[in-house]
């Protein structure tokens, strides 16, 4: 676990970056810090591994002073992840990678395997490791960047607005490869971004702070969107937050019945019993069929897309299960943000 206690930041000249913050951020799990630029979301993150040393206060990383710990060891032992990826353009990306296990004593031999294995793990080619960084895509170079952070395979992992500086497709893939690496891994993750959606998406805890480094609220995602604390975190989730609400919420629990036939519309299927399109005579609609995993928010825009209102369920193989109503889909959302509320 990582803590502040009544942990202030005031830089020369009296600005104060970060003001009395008090915060448990849990092992293993992933803390996001959202806010506006200067807020003290960066300078938060950047005082649990002394790039940054608090004017006053204690942070903890598993009960132990940050500051009474060497600066070199103990950012040796934490992973850290910055937007433009930080390589260093000399070496190759196989050498960038086994950096910090050479710097901790590690053998070349065995620094070299555990980032080649890593490259794999962030779903870089084999050949990648040969490369010069500025030989890769803005991508890439994010994806060297993280799998050197993992490379001697630290408990805390610090990311500063990582994906950042790339495009929105890529950026969506590399959230979903963190996502992938967190299930496996289960790291303590802090991360910070200005993009609420992001940070919806990716965060176990979201803690919002506004200018002058107050922390205003600290909660999980649905609870935050379902009873922001106050105006400020509100304007900040923004006129949307419902539908973020919903991109929360699984179809799993919805009830599904067979698809229809014999009406004027009926959804087609290919030989191994997977859904085509939807079908009036000549006439063809596309179907996008959803998983027990996607979003009650997918489910939504589908229904609306859909001809009929339906929303065609499958299994992992693709396989029709079912159908689910608009009217359904809707009935459900609204209880799911009762919940959200009530619960909150």
């Amino acid at each position: 676990m990582i803590q502040f206690q009544s942990v202030h930041k005031r830089f020369p000249g009296g600005t104060t970056a970060v003001h009395d913050l008090t915060l448990d951020l849990p092992a293993g799990g992933v803390t996001v810090l959202v806010g506006s630029s200067g807020c003290g979301k960066t300078t938060t993150l950047r005082m649990i591994n002394r790039m940054v040393e608090p004017t006053s206060g204690t942070v903890l990383v598993d009960g132990r002073d940050v500051r009474e710990q060497d600066a070199a060891e103990l950012r040796r032992a934490i992973g850290y992840v910055i937007q433009q990826s930080g390589l260093f353009p000399h070496r190759t990306v196989l050498d960038n990678v086994a950096t910090v296990p050479l710097l901790l004593g590690w053998g070349r031999r065995k620094a070299r395997a555990r980032a080649a294995e890593l490259l794999e793990t962030v779903g870089l080619p084999a050949e990648t490791a040969k490369r010069y960084p500025h030989q890769l895509s803005g991508g890439q170079q994010q994806r060297v960047g993280v799998a050197r952070a993992l490379a001697a395979d630290p408990p805390v992992l610090l990311m500063d607005e990582p994906f950042g500086a790339v495009d929105p497709v890529v950026r969506t893939q590399l959230q979903d490869e963190l996502l992938s690496l967190q299930k496996e891994l289960g790291k303590t993750i802090v991360f910070v971004t200005h993009d609420i959606d992001e940070a919806v998406r990716l965060g176990d805890r979201i803690a919002v702070f506004r200018t002058g480094g107050h922390l205003v609220q600290c909660a999980p995602p649905a609870e935050l969107l379902a009873r922001p604390a106050d105006a400020f975190v509100a304007s900040f989730l923004g006129a949307e937050r419902g539908l973020k609400l919903l991109s929360l919420t699984t179809l799993a629990d919805l009830p599904q019945a067979p698809a229809p036939e014999g009406g004027s519309w009926t959804l087609e299927l290919d030989p191994d019993r997977r859904p085509t399109a939807w079908r009036d005579g000549e006439q063809t609609t596309p179907v996008r069929p959803l998983r027990d995993t996607d979003s009650l928010l997918a489910a939504l825009d589908e229904s609306l897309a859909s001809p009929t209102g339906l929303v065609a369920r499958v299994d992992a193989d693709g396989v029709l299960t079912g159908v689910t109503s608009r009217e359904e889909i809707q009935n459900h959302a609204g209880r799911a943000h009762t919940r959200a509320r009530v619960a909150a």
